[in-house]
Order: C-alpha cells, then structure tokens, then sequence
C-alpha cells in the first residue's frame, strides 16, 4: 500500500538508525539486542525531528498542545537514559564478566554530553508562565545546542551494543534485554511516553521488518495507543505517524510545503 505524504517527514533533520539485523542480517544476541534499541532510538529521533520541524509553525491556539507533546519526548529521552544506566548497562557487565569501563565507557560519556542540554530543553518548557510565552526560536536555539551530541549517541550506542557480539554470543544476555525492554515500557507512561512512542514508530521501514514489534496481542495495542493515547488526545497531532504506524504529514506544516513526497 502506499501512501504519499508531504515533505518535509520526520526522517529528518537527524537521520534514522538503521537497525543492525537489517543492516547485517545476524540474529546473534547482541544483534538483536541493538537492533531492538535502534527501534526505540528510532522514534525519539522522529520525535525530536517532528517538535524541530514543527515549532516555527504551531499556531498560539495550539501551543500548550505542543508543549505537552514536547515535555512527553523528553520524559520518553530521559526516562530511556536513566533506565539504561540503572538497570540494562550493569546487567550486561554481569552477564559479559567485564569491567563497566571496558564496555560502556564511551556510552556514559555520550549520555554526559546530551544532559545538559536535555535539561535546558525541559526547564525552558516547564518554567513557561503560560502557552502564549512559548518562542519557537528560543527553543529551536536550545535544541540545536545539544542536537550534535544527542545524535551521535543514538547513533554510537547501537553500534555499541552490537559490537558486544566480539565476546560471544551470551545466551544469557538475551533475556537481559527482553527484560529491560518490557519493563522500560511498562515503567513509563501508559497516558504519554506509551502513545508517543507507538506514534512515531513507522512500521513501514526496512522492507515491514518491525511491522509487528513489539510482539503483543492486536487488542492490546489498541489500548495502549487509542486508550491510554486518549488523556492527551490533542497533544498527538504533532506525532509523525498515525495509530497503525503509518507516516502522515507533520500537522503544523499542513499544506504549506511542497516538494518531494514520502511513499511507503
């Protein structure tokens, strides 16, 4: 089926990760393992492209929409980087018997960069007096300050990760991830980070590979994205795709750009 939308899409300013199982083919545990997380890097990637692309031309009436949509991204981005270094990073180094350094040195080096400037993005957002003091420069001022290092840890750390596969496989690694992956879902928030993420979550790509991921009953997704997504209802507009994982035009562009369509 194809569909044409409007550019310009979410697939930029910063570029996607292409997962590794696509890239290479292997179905080893760190190959998945990264693969799974580039899904995930993947929708905040899309996410951060849709509040950049979108900011200039949110109209006043629907700036508080945007600024929940905005505050949920990085609830989604941190809540990721906090569970990653609490819970994911120390278990690899138990299962791998190596030093923390050795594997993940580089990586906690990269979520130091991005902090700051992550925490710049949320206080300027939530100190707002009210929605009409929102400045679309001054935020596209602050999101250009941490965009180079927020983009080359998400992109560094799948490599990362799959580059774990020089040790061995690590059966016992693979639940370690399965874990960490349903519980940081399960942690965060059924009424904003769950729909943010299954709405910039674009099903199409790398030839359907992630059509069906996560694995789970069809009901079940609908509540998660049609249900819990309903709290918020007006802050999804801003999302990148729809409810069934499909790009549609960035809703503040509307019909105002032209030029090249996607098709899916």
């Amino acid at each position: 089926m194809a569909q044409k939308v409007q550019q310009p899409w979410a697939d930029g300013p910063l570029k996607m990760v292409t997962t590794p199982m696509f890239e290479t083919k292997k179905d080893d545990t760190f190959t998945i393992g990264a693969s799974h997380m580039a899904v995930l890097h993947n929708a905040m990637l899309r996410g951060y492209n849709s509040i950049y692309l979108q900011a200039p031309h949110v109209k006043p009436e629907d700036y508080a929409d945007f600024i929940g949509y905005s505050l949920t991204w990085f609830k989604f981005v941190k809540g990721h980087h906090d569970d990653e270094e609490a819970n994911l990073f120390p278990k690899v180094v138990e299962v791998l018997g190596k030093e923390d350094g050795e594997i993940w040195g580089k990586t906690h080096g990269e979520h130091e960069a991005m902090l700051p400037g992550l925490a710049k993005f949320h206080e300027y957002l939530s100190s707002l007096p009210s929605p009409a003091s929102f400045s679309a420069s001054t935020l596209l001022s602050i999101m250009k300050e941490f965009e180079e290092p927020f983009d080359t840890h998400f992109h560094s750390e799948i490599a990362s990760i799959a580059s774990l596969g020089s040790y061995g496989d690590f059966p016992a690694a693979k639940p370690v991830f399965a874990t960490w992956g349903k519980n940081s879902v399960k942690s965060a928030g059924y009424t904003d980070v769950v729909p943010f993420l299954f709405l910039n979550f674009d099903r199409t790509v790398e030839d359907g590979l992630w059509a069906t991921w996560p694995p789970m009953p069809a009901p079940i997704r609908y509540m998660l994205v049609r249900v819990g997504g309903w709290w918020h209802g007006g802050w999804w507009k801003f999302a990148s795709c729809d409810e069934n994982g499909i790009p549609k035009t960035l809703y503040a562009l509307g019909e105002k750009t032209e030029g090249d369509a996607k098709e899916v």
